[in-house]
């Protein structure tokens, strides 16, 4: 609604939406993720964006089954063999830049403020992490931002997310080389690397978001 009122259009609007969510609806909405747009323009023309996640180049077919050819339980599910090359950011920046009106800084800065200084938690929220607390606990870095002191949060209590801050910021100040380049990729691929995923810098760069026409 600030979107539309200060003159920006649906596009601009979904786009702001689609990093804030990043923020506060880290269960789906996520910088690490991927999405679909279906556009239909004021004059009937009509559009559809595809940012989905992609396969790392070294993926086979096989890499998620044992040497008898069974599927090992959680290896497609869970950890950093599990990730697909994020799309996200490329996808609200290309629907931005070809379909919307705004800069990109002024879409992006409320997101920056909600990781940066933390929003207040719902029940509904808090609800949705206590579904996955046993998996932060197994991993330092996700248990050092969505546990509080190694407990669960609670309704009422405001969640930080100063380094999600800091990749948002990288992006709105450089746009998509903020996240497929620099020191955000090679973040991403250095903790990949350490958690015997396979996702490199290279799979980063070359990401591109599709556009074709929607199915009728």
């Amino acid at each position: 609604v600030d979107v539309l009122k200060r003159g920006g259009n649906a596009v601009d609007a979904a786009v702001a939406v689609g990093y804030a969510l990043a923020v506060v609806y880290p269960a789906a909405g996520n910088l690490g993720g991927g999405g679909f747009m279906t556009i239909q323009l004021a004059d009937g023309r009509k559009t559809f964006l595809d940012f989905r996640e992609k396969a790392p180049l070294a993926a086979t077919a096989d890499m998620y089954l044992d040497k008898d050819g069974n599927v090992i339980k959680g290896l497609s599910t869970k950890g950093h063999l599990a990730v697909g090359v994020p799309g996200s950011v490329s996808g609200m920046e290309y629907a931005r830049e070809k379909y919307g009106t705004m800069k990109r800084a002024a879409l992006i800065a409320p997101s920056v403020q909600l990781a940066e200084k933390g929003f207040f938690l719902e029940q509904g929220d808090v609800d949705l992490l206590l579904t996955a607390t046993k998996d932060f606990g197994e991993d330092p870095a996700t248990a050092a931002i969505f546990l509080n002191k190694g407990q669960p949060y609670k309704a009422g209590d405001r969640l930080v997310q100063k380094d999600l801050a800091r990749t948002l910021r990288e992006v709105s100040n450089k746009g998509t080389d903020g996240f497929y380049k620099g020191w955000v990729a090679q973040a991403i691929a250095d903790s990949s690397k350490a958690g015997k995923g396979i996702i490199t810098t290279e799979d980063l760069a070359q990401y591109k978001t599709r556009e074709m026409a929607p199915v009728e």
